[in-house]
C-alpha cells in the first residue's frame, strides 16, 4: 500500500465553521477540488488521488459532539 502524504508541507491552514449546519471545514492550503472518504465519527478526509496526498477534512455535528462530551463530564 502506497503511503499518504498528510500534512507534509507548511501550507497555511484554512477553516470555516458553518454553525447552522454544525460543519468544520479544514483545508491544507487553498481548498480545490478532491476526493472524499467518510471515516467515521463525523469525520470525512478530502484527498487528492494524483498526489497521494490529504488535501482537507470536514467535521460534522462538531459543537453538539462537544457540548455532549462537556455535559458528561460535568
Amino acid at each position: 500500500m502506497e503511503a499518504i502524504k498528510i500534512m507534509e508541507k507548511k501550507d497555511k491552514i484554512n477553516w470555516d465553521y458553518d454553525e447552522e449546519a454544525d460543519v468544520l471545514y479544514i483545508s491544507m492550503g487553498s481548498p480545490k477540488p478532491s476526493m472524499s472518504a467518510d471515516i467515521g465519527d463525523g469525520v470525512v478526509v478530502r484527498y487528492d488521488e494524483k498526489k497521494n496526498e490529504v488535501t482537507g477534512l470536514t467535521l460534522t455535528g462538531l459543537k453538539s459532539r462537544l457540548l455532549k462530551n462537556i455535559e458528561n463530564k460535568s
